[in-house]
């Protein structure tokens, strides 16, 4: 079944981090099978706080999705997102 990763970023606090976590995240899913499905566009919040942004990434499983998120490229891009924005992520398993 496919997984999904959502990011929802709540409040960013650097932009040069986040510039940096930029160049960095997208090259990180090189050789993993992803399909970005959302990345930052209009967001309209029905319920519960406003998020600032969001991006959905599609993965053939969810071990897949874990594969990627532990992989060195994206724990080296993920430490300048900490440093430059809060965000919520988690994993949800698709239909």
């Amino acid at each position: 079944m496919p997984a999904y990763i959502v990011f929802i970023k709540e409040r960013e606090h650097d932009a040069g981090a986040m510039a940096t976590y930029a160049t960095a995240a997208g090259p990180s899913l090189g050789g993993h099978s992803a399909k970005p499905l959302a990345y930052y566009g209009a967001i309209e919040t029905l319920e519960g706080p406003e998020a600032q942004g969001s991006v959905i990434i599609e993965f053939p499983d969810m071990e897949a999705a874990r594969a990627w998120y532990q992989s060195d490229a994206y724990q080296a891009a993920r430490a300048h997102r900490f440093a430059g924005a809060d965000y919520r992520v988690f994993i949800t398993q698709g239909l």
